[in-house]
């Protein structure tokens, strides 16, 4: 191996490593955050940082989650292989190629055309034909596609969603972040059952706020 490969290998093992401390331990999940390479997504000034556990500015005003953080949220769906995804909040992609690798279907949709253009491209560069990604106003869902077994959002609402809440099939789960402010929010996961749903809270986080409309890109 030449050293770049070398370094890139070492770069890659001391990612997966970092996963792994920092609470990450389903295997399916680990095994999709190897296969799938953070740096395509992550581009100019900041690609050289693609493999740190860090959130890194994309187009838009907007994130890409720290990997570790991506990674729980993950694993907090449940995934089992058969599920239809919805996530509301595409950024840069990565999450939904992550996704990819343990759903049937992932829709995937942002309120920004040129994030949704971007992330597009690459998930056909990379051949990922089971993600579906839309322009529209994630705060509503896609009810034309409901009911989800999954519901994945990355952008923080005071309360989760009555429309997403909707939309989610019986037995199904959902993974959000919620608070009232930047500095304060927890991320939850919700279990729709027959008769209500459950809400588990899982750790502290910090994610952009779930604006309603259309971007101005859009």
């Amino acid at each position: 191996m030449s050293d770049g490969a070398d370094h890139i290998a070492e770069r890659k093992m001391q990612f997966l490593f970092a996963l792994r401390s920092r609470g990450v331990t389903d295997a399916r999940v680990l095994t999709a955050m190897e296969r799938i390479d953070r740096g395509p997504f992550v581009r100019g000034y900041f690609a050289e940082r693609a493999y740190e556990d860090m959130p890194l500015p994309i187009a838009c005003g907007q994130t890409i989650s720290q990997p570790s953080v991506v990674g729980l949220m993950t694993q907090a769906l449940r995934l089992t292989g058969r599920d239809k995804v919805l996530e509301v909040g595409t950024g840069s992609g990565y999450q939904a190629a992550i996704l990819s690798q343990l759903a049937r279907r992932v829709y995937t949709v942002d309120r920004h055309r040129q994030l949704v253009r971007e992330a597009s491209a690459i998930f056909a560069a990379l051949d990922l034909t089971n993600i579906v990604c839309l322009t529209a106003d994630g705060s509503f869902g896609l009810p034309e596609q409901a009911p989800f077994d999954r519901i994945l959002v990355t952008a923080a609402a005071e309360d989760p969603p009555g429309p997403l809440l909707a939309q989610l099939r019986i037995g199904g789960i959902m993974v959000l972040p919620v608070g009232q402010s930047d500095a304060v929010q927890q991320l939850i996961r919700v279990t729709r059952h027959e008769t209500g749903y459950d809400y588990d809270e899982l750790r502290p986080v910090r994610f952009v706020p779930l604006v309603e409309g259309l971007g101005r890109d859009g």
